[in-house]
């Protein structure tokens, strides 16, 4: 399920964000705001109301099958979830990524050396652990918002750039804290294994003893934190999203895509498309990273091994 959902949404990005050309199209109003039954159509295979059939009857050639319908300004849904998805799932490993070297790199400082190195390096990640991780999120976004502001006038896709760089940088910088934890314990707990000492006893360079012998047995538990955090910085990113803060439009992500839909269910005239599928694709999501990074979990800790086979 996971390789297909970056298949269908990181590989077509080229695809997706593609310019096109409907110049000329005896389809829909495609941007008419006045009317949203024109543009607002569900998926072909879904129930139709009298004014969306005769649109579609009449612009059928044009609409084409639409597998998730369209949203308030005609846009084919399906290719706007997948661009959205596309685009979160890299915020999300890009930020999995920063958090997972900034949190290697402290945590085995802190263990490493110890002393007042550690100290200084876990007090600063228990100051940090006591700030709401989005409310930081949040204000390094605002504090880049002015940069986003002035880049709009050099050209609206640096604009964007800087809008994902901005999500990716403060979701990064704040999800390191727990991968710092876990491995300081590891190297607080490798050190004292006899391997080690015996490393130390007959003077191997700390270089050698780290890369050589401490980092491979560190891997285990950092990919499996790793896989762990994607989800994490995916579902930090569709909240920001949701509330307007992160991936702004044009460009879409499954948070401004849901909070879109939202708006459009109502007693009156539910559009459920809008909601759903994005809604649905961020869930299927995280469930197969979260057991992905549960199998990993079982699969590299040979203590979860032994029970199953014992079992």
């Amino acid at each position: 399920m996971l390789l297909g959902m970056v298949l269908l949404c990181v590989v077509t990005l080229p695809w997706t964000l593609a310019a096109t050309n409907d110049a000329g199209t005896d389809g829909p109003r495609r941007f008419e705001s006045a009317n949203p039954d024109i543009a607002l159509l569900p998926p072909s295979w879904a129930p139709h109301t009298a004014l969306e059939q005769t649109t579609r009857d009449e612009h059928g050639n044009s609409i084409g099958v639409l597998l998730f319908g369209t949203d308030r300004l005609g846009r084919d849904l399906f290719v706007r979830v997948l661009t959205g998805g596309g685009i979160s799932l890299l915020i999300g490993l890009a930020a999995a990524a920063t958090a997972v070297c900034i949190g290697t790199v402290v945590g085995t400082i802190a263990g490493w050396r110890g002393g007042w190195t550690d100290a200084v390096l876990m007090r600063i990640v228990d100051v940090l652990y006591g700030l709401p991780a989005i409310l930081l999120v949040v204000l390094l976004a605002v504090a880049i918002d002015g940069w986003r502001s002035t880049m709009v006038n050099a050209g609206p896709d640096a604009a964007l750039l800087i809008n994902g760089m901005t999500l990716w940088i403060a979701i990064g910088a704040i999800s390191w804290l727990t991968i710092a934890r876990v491995v300081r314990g590891q190297v607080l707990s490798l050190k004292t294994r006899p391997f080690m000492e015996a490393c130390r006893a007959i003077g191997v360079p700390w270089p050698r003893q780290f890369f050589r012998h401490m980092l491979p047995n560190l891997m285990g538990p950092i990919i499996v934190y790793a896989t762990l955090t994607v989800p994490m910085a995916m579902l930090a990113e569709a909240f920001l999203s949701f509330l307007g803060i992160g991936i702004r439009e044009p460009l879409p992500s499954w948070g401004n895509l849901a909070a879109d839909g939202l708006g459009e269910i109502n007693l009156v005239r539910s559009r459920w498309w809008l909601l759903l599928w994005p809604c649905l694709f961020i869930g299927l999501t995280l469930l197969s990273l979260n057991l992905l990074g549960e199998w990993l979990r079982m699969a590299l800790d040979p203590r979860q091994r032994s029970g199953v086979t014992d079992s």
